[in-house]
């Protein structure tokens, strides 16, 4: 898989869990993909909640692996 096909993937992946999120009035961006890994910032009531890293980890990065199964890390950055 290519960079710019593994960045739609995660980017497809984001796109989908980004409903759940809002609906509790957070949000979450991509910043950038650096070869298998991602970046993303999360926005709103995300910020700060306690649950935001299980939510990362078992939503989004879960997603993500399922379409990317060599991705490596979910970086969050403020």
């Amino acid at each position: 898989m290519t960079n710019e096909e593994i960045k739609v993937k995660i980017d497809q992946a984001i796109s989908e869990v980004r409903p759940m999120l809002q609906m509790d009035g957070g949000d979450i961006e991509l910043i950038e993909v650096v070869g298998k890994s991602a970046k993303v910032r999360l926005r709103g009531h995300c910020v700060g909640c306690p649950g935001a890293a299980r939510t990362l980890k078992f939503g989004v990065e879960r997603r993500i692996r399922e379409l990317v199964p060599e991705f490596e890390q979910l970086i969050t950055v403020n």
